[in-house]
C-alpha cells in the first residue's frame, strides 16, 4: 500500500501518524507551520486559509484558497499545497526571506495589526493575485498601479490605493482584484481599509514567478487513498462505480465532497465516522456540459468552478454565487453536497427549484432522474436511497428571462439565510406567462410557492397583481421563530421580496 503523503511548500510530507479525521490545519501546525491559525473551526473566519493546486478554468492549474480547518488531511493525499510561509522566497543562510508581493503590500500598507488573521488573508489574496483572468484596468490621469514586473508602482505611503481607484466600484480594484476573494476572511482588529489598499496595489506576477509558472503545468492527479488509523478509515475510490460499490458494501460509510458541512461536524460536534468515502475528485462527478436544452452540472464541481465555467449562461445561478457563503467556501462547496445535506436553509435549493432542475441519482444498479421538486420528503430527508449518490444536476435551457435571488440575512455576505427566495418568471406583453418561485427557510424543506405561482400566471404584471400575489406568498410555508428571525418577519419578507422584484423589473424596463 502506498503511504499517504502531501507536498507542502515543495516538501514531501507523510500524513501518518495523523488520525483519519485530522484536519489539514492540525496537520500543518503539527509540522511547525503555525502561520495557519484556527479562529472559528467552521470556515467563517479564514484564519486557516491555504493554497491548493487544483484543475484550472483558464490554465491547467489554479491556485485555490481553501479552509484548512474543514478539509481532512487525508483528502489531500497526493496533492500540493502552499502556506503563507511557503510564499516567501528563502534567503541565504543568515539572511531573511524575500517577501512575496502580496506579503510586501500587506506590510507597507499597514494591513497587519495583531497579525493573527494575516497569513489567512495573504493566502486568499495570493489566490486572487494568481487568478489567470485578472486584468488591470487602464489607469487614468497619469496614475499607475500594479506593474508587470512583479513590483507594485505605489502611491506615496499613507495615500490609500483605493483613492487612486476612482471610476472603479468599491469591490473591484484598478488592478482587477475582486474583493470577494477576501469575503471569507475576517479581521477582528477592523483593519479592512489597509487590507483593501494592499489588495488594490498588487501588480502582475513577475516574469519567472514560480507560482505563476506552476499554473501552466497540470495539477497532481487524484490518487486512490486507503488511509486507516485507530479503526477509522478514509477512502478515495478511483471511479464512480467503485464508490457506489463501496457504499453498497458499507452502508454506514459517509460520502464527503467539499467537506464544508462535514468538517464543521467533525470540529464542533466531534463527529467521528468509521468510514468516510471521498467523492470530490471522481471524474464522473466533475463534468459540466452545456447542451442545447439543458446544462448538466456534475455534483462534485465546486461552486467557483461552476460560476467561472458557466460565465453567466444561467443568470439566476450567477446571482446566487456571490451570496453563497464566501469565496473560500465556494472554492470547496458543491451543489451535490448542498443538496445532499437536505438543509431547509441551503441557498442553492430555492434557486434550483425556480429553475425546475432535476437530479441524476446513481447507485450500483444504474441511474434515475428525479425532479428537484419531488426530491425533499422531510427535514433533512429525501428520496435518495441508501448507497445512492447525486451524480449531476440538470437545469433546463433557455432560462426564464426575469430572474432574481433575494437572500435575507443579518450580514450581506457569508451568512446563513433567514429567508431565501428565488424567482424565474416569463413575462410577455405585460402578462406573466409562467412563474416559478423557490423558497428556503420557511418550511422543513425547501419548497416551491405553488399558490403564488398560480396567482401570478395569466395575470398582468401590475402593482395590483403583485400586491395580491404578495399576500398569497406571505402565507406560504410554515415558518418558525428561532434565533435568526421570527415567523412573522419571515412571512413579511416573503411578500416584500415579490414587491422588490416588481420594483426591480419596472426600473429595468424604464431605463
Amino acid at each position: 500500500m502506498v503511504e499517504a503523503r502531501i507536498t507542502v511548500n515543495g516538501q514531501d510530507a507523510p500524513i501518518a501518524p495523523a488520525a483519519a479525521h485530522t484536519t489539514v490545519l492540525d496537520f500543518l501546525r503539527e509540522r511547525g507551520l503555525t502561520g495557519t491559525k484556527e479562529g472559528c473551526a467552521e470556515g467563517e473566519c479564514g484564519a486557516c486559509s491555504v493554497l491548493v493546486a487544483r484543475p484550472g478554468v483558464h490554465k491547467p492549474t489554479d491556485w485555490v484558497a481553501v479552509n484548512a480547518c474543514l478539509l481532512p488531511a487525508a483528502a489531500l493525499d497526493g496533492q500540493e499545497i502552499v502556506t503563507a510561509e511557503g510564499l516567501a522566497t528563502p534567503g541565504e543562510p543568515g539572511t531573511p526571506p524575500t517577501l512575496h508581493p502580496v506579503q510586501e503590500e500587506m506590510a507597507v500598507r499597514g494591513g497587519s495589526q495583531c497579525g493573527y488573521c494575516t497569513p489567512g488573508f495573504v493566502c486568499s489574496m495570493a489566490s486572487e493575485y494568481y487568478r489567470p483572468d485578472r486584468r488591470a484596468h487602464e489607469a487614468s490621469h497619469g496614475e499607475t498601479h500594479g506593474g508587470t514586473d512583479g513590483e507594485s508602482h505605489r502611491e506615496p505611503r499613507g495615500k490609500p490605493a483605493a483613492d487612486a481607484a476612482r471610476g472603479h466600484d468599491a469591490e473591484h480594484g484598478p488592478n482587477g482584484f475582486d474583493l470577494h476573494a477576501l469575503s471569507g476572511n475576517l479581521c477582528r482588529c477592523t483593519g479592512y481599509r489597509p487590507i483593501r489598499d494592499a489588495a488594490f496595489a498588487v501588480g502582475e506576477p513577475a516574469e519567472g514567478d514560480p507560482f505563476a509558472r506552476r499554473r501552466d503545468q497540470a495539477p497532481p492527479e487524484p490518487v486512490a487513498t486507503d488511509y486507516t488509523r485507530d479503526g477509522r478509515t478514509f477512502l478515495r475510490p478511483g471511479t464512480l462505480a467503485e464508490a457506489l460499490r463501496l457504499l453498497r458494501e458499507q452502508p454506514d460509510a459517509v460520502p464527503v465532497s467539499g467537506s464544508t458541512d462535514y468538517g464543521v461536524e467533525v470540529n464542533l460536534r466531534s463527529r467521528r465516522e468509521s468510514c468516510v468515502v471521498a467523492i470530490d475528485r471522481l471524474p464522473e462527478l466533475r463534468e459540466l456540459r452545456v447542451e442545447s436544452d439543458h446544462v448538466e452540472i456534475g455534483a462534485a464541481v465546486t461552486l467557483t468552478e461552476i460560476e467561472r465555467r458557466l460565465d453567466g449562461e444561467v443568470p439566476l445561478l450567477a446571482e446566487l454565487f456571490p451570496q453563497f457563503a464566501s469565496r473560500l467556501i465556494r472554492n470547496s462547496a458543491t451543489l451535490g453536497g448542498n443538496l445532499g445535506t437536505g438543509s431547509p436553509i441551503g441557498d442553492s435549493p430555492p434557486v434550483l427549484l425556480a429553475l425546475e432542475a432535476s437530479l441524476v441519482l446513481a447507485d450500483a444498479d444504474g441511474e434515475r432522474v428525479v425532479p428537484l421538486a419531488e426530491y425533499f420528503t422531510g427535514y433533512r430527508q429525501s428520496v435518495r436511497r441508501p448507497g445512492e449518490l447525486i451524480r449531476a444536476v440538470r437545469v433546463p435551457l433557455p432560462p426564464a428571462p426575469v430572474t432574481a435571488f433575494h437572500k435575507i440575512a443579518k450580514r450581506r455576505f457569508d451568512d446563513i439565510s433567514s429567508v431565501a427566495v428565488a424567482f424565474a418568471l416569463d413575462i410577455e406583453d405585460g402578462v406573466v406567462r409562467k412563474a416559478r418561485i423557490g423558497l428556503g427557510g420557511v418550511a422543513a424543506t425547501p419548497i416551491r410557492a405553488l399558490a403564488t405561482e398560480a396567482a401570478l400566471e395569466g395575470a398582468p404584471w401590475t402593482p395590483e397583481t403583485v400586491e395580491a400575489a404578495a399576500r398569497v406568498l406571505r402565507g406560504q410555508g410554515t415558518p418558525l421563530d428561532d434565533h435568526r428571525a421570527s415567523a412573522l418577519y419571515r412571512s413579511a419578507m416573503l411578500g416584500q421580496s415579490l414587491s422588490k422584484l416588481y420594483a426591480q423589473t419596472t426600473e429595468a424596463v424604464s431605463r
